[in-house]
């Protein structure tokens, strides 16, 4: 893509400044890990209690709101329910990891594809509602972490006025630092993007009034899953 091509390089210049060679060694990334490995960590408050209880206590202390499901069968019928309780558009954008969930049986129609920015005809409003899994969940903050990818892209969680994030309990973890560790673990280096998304778009830039959704979506509804 043209953006990565932009971006390597900038780092391609930066690293010549340093007298480095245009890519990143072995060496390099080796020296890094055992940085990683051997740094001291800070102090890390403990969650109480469970760390599902833990995680959707301070979500909703973020202005998002939290439903509780058996499998991913249960989703679609979740997702109505919560659409069709704020008269919301029956209809949303998703990953492709959906798209074989029974939407239909629920009276809902989801596309599996990025969210579209502007309307397609007089009568549209574009994409309304886009729902995403996520990497993890961090139980400390009542945040989630996306990680952008072709299958995981993020525009459906920031572009949509309604942001719907299905969360396998098994992907809950206690605070940051495990985040970082599993995506380390997991994945071995950062994406292009890392998204933490805590709550509801929000500011108190005019006259210090919270706003909801000045920057993305208005509301942000999570479905925990216990087998996922």
């Amino acid at each position: 893509m043209e953006t990565n091509a932009a971006r390597d390089r900038i780092f391609a210049r930066i690293r010549a400044a340093q007298g480095r060679g245009p890519k990143v060694t072995s060496g390099e990334r080796e020296a890094v890990a055992d940085y990683l490995t051997r740094h001291p960590q800070g102090p890390q408050p403990p969650v109480a209690g469970d760390r599902v209880e833990a995680f959707s206590l301070q979500a909703r202390k973020l202005s998002s709101t939290v439903d509780r499901v058996a499998t991913l069968a249960d989703v679609p019928a979740a997702v109505a329910r919560y659409l069709d309780g704020l008269k919301l558009v029956r209809r949303a954008v998703a990953w492709d990891s959906f798209g074989s969930l029974p939407w239909d049986a629920q009276g809902l129609t989801v596309e599996c594809r990025p969210p579209v920015r502007e309307p397609q005809a007089d009568h549209d409003h574009g994409d309304l509602v886009g729902i995403t899994g996520c990497f993890v969940a961090i139980a400390e903050t009542g945040s989630l972490m996306l990680l952008s990818g072709p299958e995981t892209f993020a525009s459906a969680a920031l572009l949509p006025e309604t942001h719907i994030a299905v969360v396998p309990v098994s992907r809950i973890v206690v605070n940051l630092e495990e985040a970082f560790a599993r995506m380390r673990a997991e994945h071995g280096q950062l994406p292009r993007a890392t998204n933490v998304i805590s709550g509801p778009s929000r500011t108190g830039d005019i006259e210090q009034t919270i706003v909801l959704g000045a920057h993305g979506p208005y509301r942000v509804h999570v479905i925990l899953v216990d087998q996922g």
